[in-house]
């Protein structure tokens, strides 16, 4: 099968599956309640529903990628993609947004979040080729986080709560759209 017709198969495929997900997440009453009553806060619906759709363009178009293979220096699908590939691509499909080329770079962009306060669509960053900010990923809720690994690999999940990353992680950026991410300026 062509990899745009793959791709095009999973994005349907993964746009089905979190609409539906959400779609039952929104309307499920939380443990013990009897009846889930709507927020009466309409900023606060407004932000909610705002950072789903956000969250969900981001998962949709990464997950879209899975079993691309890894190519180093790789922007697209069909040549390939590594790690700072991938969410260039994945954030320039869902929201228009260029961010810079390397993972370092990346790295800059955005707002610093603290691990604890991950949400889905964050950067996740690792200490991967003994230096700061070498390895970039997308992060998905849940410890779990969509990257291109390496040589070898195709683009995939994994959790954050293995040994590996856990020992390797270096921070995270949160990339809002009301935000200009661009290169940082040449010294």
């Amino acid at each position: 099968m062509p990899a745009e017709t793959h791709r095009q198969r999973c994005l349907l495929l993964c746009k089905i599956a979190l609409s539906l997900a959400l779609a039952g997440a929104a309307w499920m009453p939380s443990a013990g309640a009897a009846e889930a009553a709507p927020p009466t806060d309409t900023t606060l619906l407004g932000r909610i529903h705002g950072f789903t759709d956000r969250a969900a363009s981001l998962a949709i178009e990464a997950m879209s990628l899975m079993g691309i293979h890894y190519r180093r220096g790789g922007t697209s699908p069909e040549q390939g993609l590594d790690c700072s590939g991938l969410v260039r691509y994945v954030f320039r499909q869902a929201h228009g947004t260029e961010l810079p080329r390397t993972s370092a770079e990346i790295s800059q962009v955005g707002d610093h979040v603290d691990k604890n306060d991950l949400q889905p669509g964050d950067l996740v960053f690792f200490n991967t080729l003994k230096r700061a900010f070498s390895h970039v990923g997308i992060y998905l809720g849940d410890n779990k986080f969509i990257h291109a690994p390496s040589s070898g690999g195709a683009v995939r999940i994994e959790s954050m709560d293995l040994s590996y990353w856990k020992a390797r992680f270096n921070g995270a950026r949160r990339i809002n759209d009301a935000q200009q991410a661009e290169t940082p300026a040449k010294r």
